[in-house]
């Protein structure tokens, strides 16, 4: 539990310098006004310019902070040491191409396998 909280807190702290960095604000949240961070499930936080984050437990001493900009289509993960408070990143990825795929280590049937089937012939 001590965790959690201390992970939301950092996430929150990380999310406020990103907003203070000059990107613009937006008004929506995926189509919704925003939500506050109480309304939402524990470890999620919803941030004021469209950006999310998601924290979890790494182990004992570390906690793990992804940041996700739907806008951009960027996911970033970072690894907090939770007794001296170090963030670390260890991973940043455009998804756009990711989305774009429409299968990808599948099983059948695949969707292109059930679309040859619904195809009139």
């Amino acid at each position: 539990m001590r965790m959690t909280i201390l992970g939301a807190v950092l996430g929150l702290v990380v999310l406020l310098l990103l907003a203070t960095v000059g990107v613009p604000r937006r008004e929506a949240f995926a189509q919704r006004p925003n939500l506050p961070a109480s309304n939402l499930p524990s470890g999620n936080v919803a941030g004021g310019d469209g950006l999310l984050a998601f924290t979890s437990a790494v182990g004992e001493k570390t906690q793990m902070l992804t940041v996700v900009d739907p806008r951009q289509q960027v996911v970033s993960v970072y690894h907090v040491d939770t007794h001296s408070g170090e963030i670390t990143l260890k991973s940043v990825r455009n998804i756009h191409w990711d989305l774009q795929m429409s299968e990808f280590n599948g099983v059948s049937p695949l969707p292109r396998e059930i679309r040859a089937l619904a195809e009139p012939r």
